[in-house]
């Protein structure tokens, strides 16, 4: 008898990680649970605050991701105040887990005259003067590199007996977001600098316009809360035409009316969807971060090919 309890006792400590009770992990948002996934591996039973496709702008949290956010061991965030409903729902939670902020210490670029938090935007409010941070630093796979080890970080430290699993899932995924930089890279510069502008509904892409030297313009600012203003549309149609910008996009989490309005007006063919702030269905195009982004520099230099 004490035989057989003794080789049950060696069986389940040899039982994989799959077997033995994973831990319960939330993310804010689809892209970050996506990550979060990759470097936890089956380690992690992730969930997702705002759903592949949402918008996590005007996301409104309900008493079931209160209840999710209270059970949960661990809660990993954008932060750079992305999620501004955050706070909220963890105070009335209760939550009593680690937090995890993904962009901490990360070196954000930073935006004149828009207000994340829903105040001013766009173009007509950029005499303002305020500045503020942009929270998108998923559109940069340089910065990613700190953000994937913030998160391994925030998991070893959670779960040190699995530590070592963590960081080389981490490591390996870091080296996959390098060399996808260096393919999209090298797809920009087929590109000449005069023919990298794209119009898209809001402020999302200036990480990546910054990285590969392209002009974004967008007429509702870095939120996509607010209405844009009549005269911030009436001067980006007037740019269009003037400066000839063919590459326009509507984004998976916003109403497409805006830009097939201002591409009705300015003569030009709107060119397809980017994925911005979400990832896109289960087991549709975007449905992984890595997918999403080479699928959107597949798009945008397309479009750019054909306005040269």
């Amino acid at each position: 008898m004490r035989a057989t309890l003794f080789a049950l006792l060696l069986l389940f400590a040899a039982l994989p990680a799959q077997a033995q009770e994973k831990l319960k992990v939330i993310a804010s948002f689809s892209i970050l649970a996506d990550i979060v996934q990759q470097v936890g591996g089956e380690r992690l039973a992730v969930t997702t605050l705002v759903p592949a496709g949402g918008d996590a702008h005007v996301f409104q949290p309900s008493p079931a991701d209160a209840r999710a956010v209270a059970s949960a061991d661990i809660l990993i965030a954008n932060g750079l105040n992305f999620e501004t409903w955050l706070d909220r729902l963890v105070a009335a939670s209760g939550f009593k887990g680690r937090r995890i902020v993904a962009a901490q210490g990360i070196q954000p670029r930073k935006l004149a005259g828009h207000d994340h938090a829903g105040h001013s935007h766009g173009p007509a409010d950029a005499k303002s003067g305020g500045q503020q941070d942009d929270p998108h630093v998923w559109h940069d796979l340089q910065r990613m590199q700190a953000y994937v080890a913030n998160i391994v970080a925030g998991l070893a430290a959670a779960d040190p007996q699995h530590a070592e699993g963590y960081r080389q899932r981490g490591a390996t995924y870091a080296a996959e977001l390098k060399a996808l930089d260096a393919w999209a890279s090298a797809q920009f510069e087929s590109v000449p600098r005069a023919y990298r502008k794209v119009i898209t509904q809001h402020d999302a892409f200036g990480y990546l316009a910054d990285r590969y030297l392209i002009n974004f313009l967008a007429p509702q600012g870095m939120n996509t809360e607010s209405e844009a203003s009549a005269e911030a549309v009436a001067q980006l149609i007037r740019q269009i035409k003037r400066q000839r910008v063919q590459a326009l996009f509507f984004e998976n989490v916003v109403n497409p009316r805006l830009i097939e309005q201002i591409a009705k007006e300015a003569k030009v063919t709107v060119g397809g969807r980017l994925y911005s702030d979400a990832l896109g269905p289960k087991g549709g195009e975007a449905d992984s971060y890595l997918g999403l982004y080479r699928l959107n520099v597949e798009r945008l230099v397309g479009a750019m090919r054909r306005e040269s």
